[in-house]
């Protein structure tokens, strides 16, 4: 159902903005069509109007209603306002003595207005809200021992302190301690990590995990509404809320632009013609004239068409570079960014485990390779993919692998040819009595024994991406304060990737309200006027994504929670990308203050003679037409950003 409601407020936004153009391309032939009236025909001036309104009123109606609508509540310096003040002005114009009617340039002018919101509505898109995507995570189901019988109820339906029975493929619906069985837990959804958590009789688990392999029976410890997955949505759904959006730039703009000009034309009007020799009445008609000229002059098409095209082709420009910026107001963000927080597995590193180090006794790497990878040969574990990624050629040498044991959270044990080779970790060394040695590298360390004996250790870690020390250090040479990381993984292996990678300070062993609670620390001491950007790849990551000043999700392998959940997406994975981003946000911005910057100075210069009668209306269409398209020009040039 959510879907489907989603579904059609995006259809909406689409058709609307499908409307919108069709009217702009109708307003412009039926203006054309007024136009050669006007020229070929012999209508009086209030036939003329009459033949102007029809495109007017079409294409300026939701112009004015928005202007009528802010003055009924008190809020008149708006851009609607301006815009219809300043075309009204231009209709009325030709009725003063010895006036031209300017009629087209009404028109021409609520046009291009339109024609700006057009291109900011392609520009914002629309940020979907939809949460559906995280009932992947959401358990349907809970099996609950009641009276010696196994029930299947709603997770909601179960109280504290029952005893659930959770098979293996079945997500765990509620929190918990395990009073019987092992298993292994698929953890991603929660902490990001690929590595799965072995479970044992008291060990505690929570919900939202997938059991991978054995039967547990566990005894609920909270109740679903306070249960881990519930709060991960919870604070998906309200983490939005306390997160400011940047009001678009024309709105903010207009607020200080709009008053000065309406002022600045009633003072032209009114004031001027109590000084002059002649009766007031008789050189009102002038001066009344001159403001609304100045009304024309003033009027920002310029800025309502150039800046939100600016960003526009700022958003083209980065998605040919891999980057999907979901609207304009993400730009003036990342533009400031100041400190960035990366999440680590999948973001920093690949989300895939590698062999790192092979250290044997008695034995060649090779060799101990070889009987690793064997014994791991059935094993859908990542460290067996990761053993046998190592030695590809184990399936073809010969060997027979035979009695094939598993040990739950130990290791596996197998024949290999006429050896018995153990490989596992410590617990699996201790249970069967070998003395193992410790090792200086971090990462899971695989132990091996042949015959009793023995022979070695594997290092398997998640290797970093190639990238990932690039980009740290060059957002810190675009002057970010602060690089930050947050992950779910342990101490020792979250400081040995912050250590390799050169960031500020890293945070370990944290549940997504934790990562949460992390940044609004980070927010409440950024310095003024910087940003903080976060970047994450994973479900466990959608709400800090969400809270965050800007979320950036890897879009690759990232799930469709942080996907969803983020302004800015890398398609390829790169975190060298968030360099990229915030370079062509800097440049977006940079381009449209030129525009800015341009258009006020030469319609403060024209202004500036049309309050002493010097401005003609060629002057005037100059200011307003002609300024309009050289900024649009320069606009177009975000369409071209650059790298670097």
């Amino acid at each position: 159902m959510e879907n489907h409601v989603h579904d059609h407020a995006h259809n909406h936004g689409n058709s609307n903005l499908k409307g919108k153009a069709v009217l702009i391309v109708v307003t412009a032939l039926l203006l054309l069509g007024a136009v050669l009236i006007e020229h070929y025909g012999s209508l009086s001036t209030w036939q003329l109007l009459m033949v102007y309104l029809v495109p007017y009123l079409l294409i300026g109606y939701d112009t004015l209603k928005e202007a009528c609508e802010g003055i009924a509540k008190g809020d008149f310096f708006n851009e609607h306002f301006l815009m219809s003040v300043a075309t009204l002005g231009a209709l009325i114009i030709g009725f003063l003595p010895g006036a031209e009617t300017e009629f087209p340039e009404a028109v021409f002018v609520m046009l291009f207005f339109q024609i700006g919101e057009l291109f900011e509505g392609y520009a914002e898109g629309k940020s979907r809200d939809s949460i559906s995507h995280l009932m992947d995570i959401r358990p349907d189901v809970a099996y609950v021992e009641r009276a010696g019988k196994l029930l299947s109820v709603s997770p909601q339906d179960v109280n504290v302190g029952e005893v659930i029975v959770i098979r293996p493929g079945e997500k765990v619906p509620l929190d918990g301690k395990v009073i019987e069985g092992t298993s292994a837990l698929n953890t991603i959804a929660l902490t990001g990590e690929s590595m799965p958590r072995e479970i044992k009789e008291g060990d505690e688990v929570m919900s939202g995990c997938i059991n991978l392999s054995g039967v547990v029976r566990v005894k609920t410890a909270k109740t679903f509404g306070e249960s881990t997955v519930s709060k991960i949505i919870h604070l998906i759904e309200t983490a939005d809320a306390s997160k400011s959006r940047s009001e678009s730039f024309i709105t903010r703009f207009a607020r200080i632009y709009t008053p000065i000009v309406v002022v600045a034309a009633l003072l032209l009007a009114f004031i001027p013609p109590l000084f002059t020799a002649e009766a007031f009445m008789a050189s009102f008609p002038v001066w009344l004239h001159r403001a609304l000229v100045f009304l024309v002059v003033s009027c920002p098409c310029a800025l309502v068409v150039s800046v939100p095209l600016t960003f526009f082709g700022g958003l083209g420009g980065a998605s040919r570079q891999g980057i999907l910026i979901k609207g304009s107001n993400y730009m003036d963000t990342l533009a400031k960014v100041g400190t960035v927080v990366f999440d680590k597995t999948g973001t920093l590193t690949r989300g895939e485990f590698v062999v790192e180090a092979v250290h044997p006794e008695d034995f060649s790497e090779q060799d101990l390779l070889h009987l690793a990878a064997h014994v791991e040969h059935y094993s859908t574990h990542p460290i067996g993919e990761a053993l046998r990624a190592a030695f590809p050629n184990e399936g073809n040498d010969g060997c027979t692998i035979t009695d094939v044991e598993e040990i739950s959270g130990h290791g596996i044990q197998a024949k290999v040819g006429n050896r018995i080779v153990c490989v596992g970790n410590a617990k699996m060394m201790d249970s069967l009595g070998i003395a193992w040695r410790d090792c200086h590298c971090v990462g899971t360390i695989i132990h091996v024994a042949v015959d009793g004996k023995y022979v070695g250790h594997i290092v398997i870690n998640d290797c970093l991406k190639e990238d990932s020390a690039e980009a740290v250090s060059s957002l810190k040479k675009l002057g970010v304060e602060k690089v930050v990381m947050l992950t779910g993984d342990r101490k020792e292996v979250a400081a040995d990737v912050a250590g390799k990678l050169g960031i500020d300070n890293c945070y370990a062993e944290l549940l997504p309200a934790g990562k949460v609670e992390h940044v609004e620390r980070l927010l409440a001491s950024r310095s003024a006027g910087s940003t903080l950007a976060f970047v994450g790849d994973g479900i466990n990551d959608a709400p800090v994504l969400k809270r965050a000043d800007v979320g950036i999700a890897m879009g690759g392998l990232g799930s469709d929670a942080a996907i969803e959940a983020a302004d800015v997406v890398l398609m390829d994975d790169k975190p060298s990308k968030i360099v990229t981003a915030v370079n062509i946000a800097r440049r977006t911005i940079r381009i449209a203050c030129e525009n800015v910057w341009f258009a006020i100075g030469i319609k403060i210069a024209i202004l500036l003679l049309a309050t002493v009668g010097l401005s003609t209306m060629w002057m005037a269409v100059f200011a307003d037409v002609g300024v309009t398209v050289l900024a649009v020009l320069n606009a177009m040039r975000a369409l071209t950003t650059q790298n670097k």
